[in-house]
């Protein structure tokens, strides 16, 4: 006859016994007998209230679920061309998506002969990372797309612990988390196309993309 190992209700050793004497001893307890060890030798078996073990796996599942971290993904564009003030402009976007520990997609974007000067723009870019070092990490070098070079940076463990100059209110804040939708700097209307080689007003071309993805799975017991 198969033979456990048998371990009573407060994680105690009884010893090894066989099945059908540890099926009494559960029942004699008003409990069950649960295989917890399938694979020892010999096996090893609980004695245990069996539904309000499952009740407590399924709450430490869901206080796991609960407390997934959502990995936002935020996207800003630029030009090669930037002037100062609008690259501030930006840099302080970059600065309050990382401090809400989200990750920034940065790209360039080449118009015309541009597009025969791609240092320039890798230039652009590791020139923000350099500024925002402090919250943000590259997690992706600068590199080309088709017309477009796009660089990709993390929050660090720094990041979110104080405002950066260019966060606002979490009011504000939420007015940009809109998935893949275009922030106007005139209140929502598209600005016609400037010239090849002028650079765009400070508020066009904020692009905001938004993902969630699960940071783990859920813990079992």
């Amino acid at each position: 006859m198969p033979r456990v190992r048998l371990v009573d209700e407060d994680g105690g050793q009884v010893g090894i016994k066989q099945i059908g004497e540890a099926i009494e001893y559960a029942y004699s307890k008003g409990l069950d007998l649960v295989e917890i060890a399938p694979q020892a030798d010999p096996p090893v078996a609980k004695v245990m209230d069996y539904s309000k073990y499952r009740y407590e796996q399924e709450q430490k599942a869901k206080q796991a679920r609960k407390h997934q971290s959502q990995i936002h993904v935020k996207e800003i564009k630029l030009r090669p061309k930037i002037q100062s003030h609008d690259y501030n402009t930006k840099k302080g976007h970059v600065e309050r998506f990382l401090n809400q520990r989200a990750k920034v997609k940065v790209t360039i974007m080449f118009r015309g002969r541009e597009t025969t000067h791609p240092e320039r723009g890798r230039d652009l870019l590791m020139r923000l990372a350099e500024d925002v070092k402090e919250i943000g990490a590259v997690e992706q070098p600068p590199l080309l797309d088709g017309r477009n070079m796009v660089m990709v940076l993390g929050p660090t463990k720094n990041a979110g612990l104080q405002r950066s100059s260019g966060e606002t209110t979490d009011a504000e804040a939420e007015d940009t988390q809109r998935s893949e939708e275009a922030v106007q700097g005139d209140g929502g209307r598209e600005a016609p196309a400037p010239p090849r080689d002028e650079e765009p007003p400070a508020g066009e071309e904020v692009a905001e993309a938004e993902a969630e993805l699960p940071s783990g799975r859920a813990a079992r017991g």
